[in-house]
């Protein structure tokens, strides 16, 4: 059964963004890097963003201190995952495939990112089993 998708805000993106750069955080830390000024409003956006994020399993909290320290419990590449899903199923009747030859046509990929996407391709293809009693490069 696939897992349900994850549905993150921009918001609570930038949440999880704060967390992957620079670590567990508190509420406090975690709204001084989110707004020029930490204010009681603010303060509480935070506190709420990091619950929903909670309930979506993408943040954990450690109790363990005085003030409580949250870290992501996702990595980016969860949600990258989530979100190409999410826009190939609603573009794209759930074909990946178009979404990936945009996302290369659009873009302007190094040789060595070429590269990798060539490796990647390959290594994903399944592998033809071998007829029993023929060894490779000999014919019978």
């Amino acid at each position: 059964m696939p897992s349900e998708p994850l549905h993150i805000t921009d918001a609570e993106f930038a949440v999880l963004e704060a967390l992957w750069q620079s670590g567990p955080q508190t509420i406090r830390e975690l709204t001084a890097r989110l707004y020029t000024a930490v204010s009681v409003s603010n303060y509480a956006t935070v506190q709420k963003l990091l619950e929903r994020l909670a309930a979506k399993s993408c943040v954990r909290r450690d109790r363990s201190g005085h003030a409580h320290v949250f870290r992501a419990t996702r990595e980016r590449g969860d949600l990258i995952g989530s979100e190409l899903r999410q826009v190939a199923d609603k573009l794209c009747e759930g074909s990946l495939t178009p979404v990936l030859l945009h996302l290369v046509q659009a873009s302007k990929l190094t040789k060595g990112e070429r590269a990798t996407l060539r490796n990647l391709l390959d290594d994903a293809e399944p592998k033809k089993p071998r007829a029993e009693g023929r060894t490779e490069g000999r014919t019978p």
